[in-house]
C-alpha cells in the first residue's frame, strides 16, 4: 500500500505540477496507535522487531508525525 502511495504521488505531482500545485505524500511507517487495533503499541515483540528494522532504533509516535503535518498544512507551505 505504501509503495502504491508514493507511486501515485509521483504520477499526481506531475499533473497538476504545471500549475504550480504541490502533491505531498505522508508516510512514516509503524506508529504507536490505535492502528490495526493498536498492535504496534501494545504487542511488545511487534514494537522490539520494528525497533530492530527501524532507523529512529524504535516505532514512531504521533508526536512524531504531528508537528511535520501542522508544517505541511500551514500557509507557510504552499
Amino acid at each position: 500500500m505504501k509503495g502504491a502511495l508514493e507511486v501515485m504521488t509521483h504520477y499526481m505531482a506531475k499533473e497538476p505540477g504545471a500549475r504550480r500545485i504541490a502533491v505531498n505524500t505522508v508516510a512514516p511507517g509503524a506508529i504507536q496507535a490505535d492502528f490495526s487495533g493498536g498492535m504496534v503499541r501494545d504487542n511488545p515483540d511487534i514494537a522490539r522487531h520494528i525497533a530492530e528494522v527501524t532507523a529512529l532504533g524504535r516505532p514512531g509516535l504521533p508526536d512524531d508525525i504531528g508537528p511535520m503535518i501542522a508544517s505541511l498544512l500551514s500557509e507557510d507551505n504552499r
